[in-house]
């Protein structure tokens, strides 16, 4: 055997510490999925290196196991590692749906339902498994246009691109990124760990484990930047209008300039991405216009206050207390004079050692170097984070609390938070009283502890648990009348949740718009994505898709872009220049919605939240657990709609008969 150099045996010595190293930051019962798969040795299945079951929504790092065990499986991975390097780095064998769902259960702790068993695998197969799930190229008879340019925009575009779809982009912001672009307040950040909020095809090192808003902004320029979206993109360009010719089976779609000049796009298909979270809801307070400091929805943050030392002295009050309030108050605390939030309604805060947590070099190295453990970890965050909690949110007809919650177990998870909720704010009585909901928990999208119960026993801040009734030059006037005085005001205070498609005016085949369809709060669409009278027209993010009980919303999104462009390959391959979901089928699937959702805990009359609109029906968020919506969206079945066989040659997706030309160029088609 030749020897070794010294310079060569140090390198080998100093990647294997490096290995070491790496292997020890990470996440045990995501290791021992790995060591499974890379050895195939069962034993690791035994009773001495069986985690403990996740608490709440922590991702459990330590398995809940010895220190010794842990060194144990450390070791082994290391070993295994190092095998596979000897071998040549071969690819992946990866496991079989009924050792996802085994490995599954044993790392969970609990049993993980093995109808998950094909999501799951999906995901610890990784992207690079599923390339052959491409979009097949279609035929040139279909062109589209996409309003946004936010997650749900780009996503279609990457679609379509790769169906040789021609089509463009409208979005009304300078760039791409949709609410992660508009909402720059500080704070602003994801509530669900970044390695499941991500797109399963694009990866990322993730600075923290829960990603804030510049990160996650940069991340989707990147994407952009990768499969040169923004050479689609029309920017600055809003749209107002849409109308379906039944005649040519193409929607004319009318859109304007930031100059106010006009332009009219026509194509075959259109897609709306313009998000759930999107148009602030201002409330119709009196004097709003009076104010003579600096009042502002949320989403509509002032550059100018990022100055440094813009906020040092100010008095601020926030209206609201809800995900971006919770956000703002703990960032800015420390900056200004005092810090005031109207609470209409506390909200349920759980915690989460990781919200502030680093992800750490050596976490990405593994990530980077071992194969399957980022696939592993993403698909355990999965469980914990998307449908674990669902079963927990059903109503049990024999349960005799009224208020406070809505079965046992929902009613163990009360006394938890209740607890938290002691142990932070300690021997402040006062915000005790304040801060404890008297609704069940989950009622409203849970929030994750970023240091607001201790921000709100800071001597700068005030809760006052009342709505504002006015607004005058120098302040606001809460509903018993009492006037505080304020520099900046910043309403929190939401969006328009239950209105989809505004406020655009798009009108169908019958020439009804969707308001004159569904009304003005109470849309209702086949899967969230497909309407009657409405051919070609696919909405992301449409009713009933959004997230109440957890999980990543990008998850969603992947899942009906998949199903919209299944739909485009049926177009293209039997040649249709129309598709409409039938009507019965529509009504089917709603009366389905509201009958799953009158079991929930969203319909329980103790509170009010954004899923309902002023009837009680949930018009915004997803009745059914993420399994169930993956398996609704998988295929488009052609018995569920009408088609019609195309009539005439398509117009291109501009108004001018060519391509749209790259964002750099002047904004218009000549």
């Amino acid at each position: 055997m030749p020897h070794m150099p010294t310079t060569e045996r140090n390198s080998a010595a100093a990647d294997i510490a490096r290995l070491r190293q790496a292997v020890s930051a990470g996440n045990i019962p995501t290791l021992i999925a790995v060591l499974v798969e890379l050895t195939g040795d069962e034993r690791w299945l035994s009773d001495r290196y069986r985690p403990t079951r996740s608490r709440g929504m922590d991702d459990n790092s330590s398995g809940g196991l010895p220190p010794e065990v842990r060194q144990e499986i450390c070791d082994a991975v290391v070993d295994a590692v190092l095998a596979w390097r000897a071998a040549g780095c071969p690819p992946r064998r990866l496991p079989t749906e009924a050792m996802v769902a085994t490995l599954l259960d044993f790392t969970s702790g609990e049993e993980v339902p093995h109808e998950f068993s094909p999501m799951m695998a999906e995901i610890v197969w990784g992207a690079d498994a599923l390339d052959g799930l491409e979009t097949e190229r279609a035929g040139d008879h279909l062109t589209a246009v996409v309003i946004g340019a936010g997650v749900a925009g780009m996503l279609m575009s990457v679609r379509l691109a790769a169906a040789g779809i021609e089509h463009v982009v409208l979005e009304k912001n300078d760039d791409v990124g949709g609410s992660w672009w508009e909402n720059r307040y500080p704070g602003a950040g994801v509530d669900t760990p970044s390695y499941l909020y991500s797109i399963s095809s694009f990866g990322h090192h993730w600075s923290t484990h829960f990603g804030k808003r510049d990160e996650v902004q940069g991340y989707l320029s990147d994407y952009a930047g990768r499969h040169r979206i923004r050479e689609r993109v029309r920017f600055g360009v809003e749209v107002e209008s849409a109308t379906y010719d039944a005649d040519t089976q193409h929607w004319s779609v009318q859109a304007r300039d930031r100059d106010g000049s006009r332009e009219m796009f026509r194509a075959r298909l259109l897609i709306s991405a313009v998000g759930l979270l999107n148009r602030p809801k201002i409330p119709p307070l009196p004097g709003l216009s009076s104010f003579r400091g600096d009042l502002f929805h949320s989403a509509h943050w002032p550059e100018s206050l990022d100055e440094p030392g813009a906020l040092r002295g100010k008095r601020v009050a926030i209206v609201g207390s809800g995900a971006s309030a919770m956000q703002i108050g703990p960032a800015i605390v420390d900056d200004v004079a005092s810090v005031t939030v109207f609470q209409r309604s506390p909200q349920w805060i759980a915690p989460n050692d990781d919200y502030f947590a680093p992800v750490g070099d050596d976490v990405h190295w593994l990530m980077d170097h071992v194969p399957g453990y980022q696939e592993w970890y993403r698909a355990r965050l999965s469980w914990i984070f998307n449908d674990k909690v669902h079963p927990t949110l059903q109503v049990d007809p024999e349960w005799t609390e009224e208020t406070a919650s809505i079965n046992a177990t929902n009613h163990g998870h009360r006394q938890f938070y209740l607890r938290y909720l002691r142990e932070q704010l300690g021997d402040r009585d006062d915000l005790i009283e304040l801060s404890t909901p008297d609704y069940p928990p989950f009622g409203k999208r849970m929030l994750l502890d970023n240091g607001w119960y201790s921000m709100l026993r800071r001597p700068n801040v005030e809760l006052v648990p009342r709505a504002v009734r006015e607004v005058t030059p120098t302040g606001l006037v809460d509903d018993d009348g009492v006037e505080r005085d304020f520099d900046i005001v910043v309403l929190a205070t939401g969006f328009h949740s239950d209105r989809f498609l505004y406020p655009m005016d798009v009108r169908g085949r019958s020439g009804r718009s969707t308001v004159e369809a569904w009304g003005e709060h109470d849309a209702y669409a086949y899967l969230g994505i497909t309407a009657p009278d409405f051919p070609n027209l696919f909405i992301l993010t449409g009713p009933n898709t959004a997230l109440g009980h957890g999980g990543s919303f990008i998850t969603i999104l992947e899942r009906q872009v998949h199903y919209v462009a299944d739909a485009i390959s049926l177009m293209s391959k039997e040649n249709l220049g129309a598709l409409e979901v039938r009507a019965d089928v529509t009504a089917e699937y709603n009366r389905a919605v509201d009958e799953a959702h009158a079991r929930m805990v969203w319909t329980h009359p103790a509170m009010t939240n954004w899923y309902r609109n002023d009837d009680g029906r949930v018009v915004a968020v997803l009745p059914w657990r993420i399994i169930d919506y993956w398996t609704m969206t998988r295929s488009v079945d052609a018995a569920d709609f009408v088609s019609e066989p195309t009539r005439r040659a398509s117009h291109p997706a501009t108004s001018s008969g060519r391509p749209p030309r790259p964002a750099s160029s002047s904004g218009r088609t000549p």
